[in-house]
């Protein structure tokens, strides 16, 4: 017998006969003799929908009653996955996140885990009970609901498998594995067998949708075997595991593009020690993250500063932009959406020179303008405008050579 954890996405809760489709894998599961625990997410699309209701009645809702609001998703698709399992003869109990309880800060929106505890999981699957936990919320030290950000039903599922020391946790959804690049972008990615976490927390961090950023993070602490697999058949998925010392001879693994991030720069700031603290320590406590940042100094002895953010955080980014630029001395405070950022990632990169060159010229060819650049040992990123992030996917991917074979210089 092992205790597993499944995590089901959107897309596999999209409808009742998904979520039909849901239990009867599930159940096939709990007759193999195992214990389950099943993490959900909200109906495809179900959170846009919220959050547009609430923003077609405010700009900027209260954090607060936003996550009351969205998180009312999770506990539709989490009773009504108990209730079909429950026709067809299982024992299933829902939990919402406050019943756990998970624990998290007050970082409404964006609230990160600091304890869960899964006594009551326990003594339900100890019953017999298949449970069945709302991912992607919490709840705060003053009894607030709180939730954990976009794809934070992968978070909940790898803490919950972690404060279990479950045995596996299945990550399903929409495709049936990872692959090295978007396949709806090109028709050449390949799916990949396995991956290291740090090649998959690269890339996620650069926009790969298939697992979210903190999950991957939680997997590689606490040591969760996490394998990235499809709803809808019943093919091998991805294993994301330890790095491994033949993976580093693949320099380039994958390619991964984000349209989802926004550029905000201020202009002409006091060239002086301090600025980027005040400015940068603002936006933390907004829980406004912050990726990419480049700090120019003109010869008139003025500094601007650029810096990427959440799409979604852009106005309230542009907002304290706004609120410090007299303190700050900045001339002006500008946004801009119609960016993306397109990243190779590859354990190899440690090791061979080259990679950036063969990039920029990549790019080049295709007549795209680079508008900022950022590294890590095993990541090269650019930020280039949005139209043409479909393009750089696919010319990168094909420069080199992942359709086939992971690029290994020259």
């Amino acid at each position: 017998m092992a205790l597993i954890v499944q995590k089901y996405g959107g897309t596999s809760v999209g409808d009742l006969d998904r979520i039909a489709n849901v239990a009867r894998k599930v159940a096939a599961r709990c007759d193999e003799g195992n214990k389950l625990v099943v993490v959900l997410s909200a109906m495809s699309g179900e959170t846009d929908r919220l959050l547009d209701m609430a923003r077609s009645v405010h700009e900027l809702p209260d954090e607060r009653e936003l996550d009351v609001l969205v998180s009312t998703g999770e506990q539709v698709t989490v009773a009504l996955l108990a209730i079909t399992l429950g026709s067809m003869g299982y024992s299933a109990r829902s939990y919402l996140g406050w019943q756990m309880p998970l624990t998290t800060d007050s970082g409404h929106g964006s609230a990160r885990i600091t304890e869960l505890d899964g006594a009551s999981i326990k003594a339900d699957l100890d019953e017999g009970r298949i449970v069945i936990v709302a991912g992607f919320q919490g709840i705060d030290p003053h009894g607030n609901i709180t939730t954990l950000g976009r794809g934070g039903s992968d978070t909940s599922a790898v803490a919950v498998a972690a404060a279990l020391g479950a045995d596996l946790c299945e990550i399903f959804t929409d495709v049936d594995g990872v692959y090295t690049t978007d396949p709806r972008i090109t028709n050449r990615a390949r799916k990949l067998d396995r991956i290291g976490h740090e090649e998959m927390l690269e890339m996620a961090s650069s926009g790969a949708k298939v697992l979210h950023i903190r999950a991957v993070g939680f997997a590689m602490n606490h040591g969760v075997p996490l394998v990235v697999r499809s709803t809808f058949d019943e093919t091998e998925g991805t294993l994301v595991t330890h790095e491994e010392a033949n993976m580093e001879g693949e320099v380039v693994s994958a390619v991964a593009c984000n349209t989802n991030e926004a550029k905000v720069t201020l202009t002409g700031l006091k060239d002086q020690p301090g600025v980027a603290a005040q400015v940068f320590s603002l936006l933390a406590d907004a829980n406004v993250v912050v990726d990419m940042i480049v700090q120019n100094i003109s010869d008139r002895g003025a500094t601007d500063i650029t810096f990427t953010v959440a799409e979604s955080d852009l106005l309230k980014a542009m907002e304290i932009g706004q609120r410090i630029k007299d303190t700050v001395g900045a001339e002006a405070v500008l946004g801009d959406p119609d960016i993306a950022k397109v990243s190779i990632i590859g354990a190899g990169m440690r090791s061979y020179s080259g990679v950036a060159a063969k990039m920029f010229f990549t790019l080049a060819q295709e007549s795209i303008n680079i508008q900022m650049i950022s590294t890590s040992e095993i990541k090269i990123s650019c930020v280039i405008q949005k139209k043409y992030s479909e393009l750089a996917v696919r010319a990168l991917h094909d420069a080199f050579g992942l359709h086939k074979e992971s690029w290994h210089g020259g």
